[in-house]
């Protein structure tokens, strides 16, 4: 029996660990809908590729911080990790909100790119919280099947984040006009931010332990993980994942969603017939 299962599980930590989980899917399918909101912005209007730019920022950002991250969580260990990347998305999620209250001249150009900054720091969270939160909770679940079971759970609530993040979004902005702001989704922006708030407060009082891991004094190359096959196939697999099922769902979003689109001028019957 593991140190942890002996000591009882910290289900204060476990349920803070399920937010993140949540937090993960929250984050990274905003840029979905709010894309739809800064296409119809002034300068931007119309452009499904300028809409998509929030979703590129966002995974962008892996390629930036993948390997950063990873020296991060050997050296100063999950907690710390956990708890940047908290602070990370925090930042992040800021930057995006303060991205309305910067003021429009005669375009939403410079809102627009501090919105996209605030989806890259956003990015460089979820790789850091993608890489600790599966290993954290199974920690404190004592490992074995406790912990892939807690897991489990919260790969659950990851799902249903990303599944409710649009549906939140489309009844606080209702049908998308040039009138719509980007203020009008303040509310998800600020439970975005208690969320992570709360987390950061409540990590920081709990003692998690590393793992025993094998150290190494030899210069690894950096590439030198891609020797790995599952690693590889691994990489393969996530760039597949961002064009399929990110990248097509999205832009039909946007494309069906446009005023010009099939639903706004044939009406989704006539879609279906035509589909058929």
């Amino acid at each position: 029996m593991s140190e942890q299962q002996q000591k009882g599980t910290n289900w204060v930590a476990v349920i803070t660990m399920m937010f993140i989980y949540g937090m993960i899917s929250f984050v990274t399918n905003l840029a979905a809908p709010m894309g739809n909101v800064w296409k119809y912005q002034p300068g931007i209007e119309g452009s499904n590729m300028l809409g998509m730019m929030g979703n590129m920022m966002n995974f962008a950002a892996y390629l930036f911080m993948g390997i950063p991250a990873g020296k991060m969580l050997a050296k100063k260990g999950y907690k710390f990790t956990a708890m940047a990347g908290i602070a990370t998305g925090f930042i992040g999620v800021l930057i995006q909100f303060l991205s309305g209250k910067v003021p429009f001249t005669d375009s939403a150009v410079i809102p627009f790119c501090v919105y996209l900054l605030g989806a890259f720091v956003c990015g460089f969270a979820v790789c850091m919280l993608n890489m600790v939160v599966n290993p954290m909770l199974n920690l404190l679940g004592g490992g074995g099947n406790r912990g892939n079971q807690l897991n489990m759970i919260g790969t659950t609530f990851n799902s249903l984040a990303g599944t409710a993040t649009p549906m939140l979004v489309g009844v606080l902005i209702g049908q998308i006009t040039n009138d719509t702001k980007v203020a009008d989704v303040n509310l998800v922006m600020y439970i975005a931010m208690a969320v992570f708030a709360a987390a950061f407060v409540v990590l920081s009082f709990i003692p998690i332990s590393n793992p025993d891991q094998g150290n190494t004094t030899e210069d690894v190359p950096v590439l030198a993980p891609l020797k790995f096959r599952h690693c590889l196939l691994g990489v393969i697999a996530i760039f597949m994942y961002v064009g399929i099922e990110i990248g097509i769902p999205a832009t039909m979003n946007l494309w069906l969603a446009d005023k010009s689109g099939p639903l706004m001028t044939s009406g989704i019957d006539d879609v279906v017939k035509n589909a058929a």
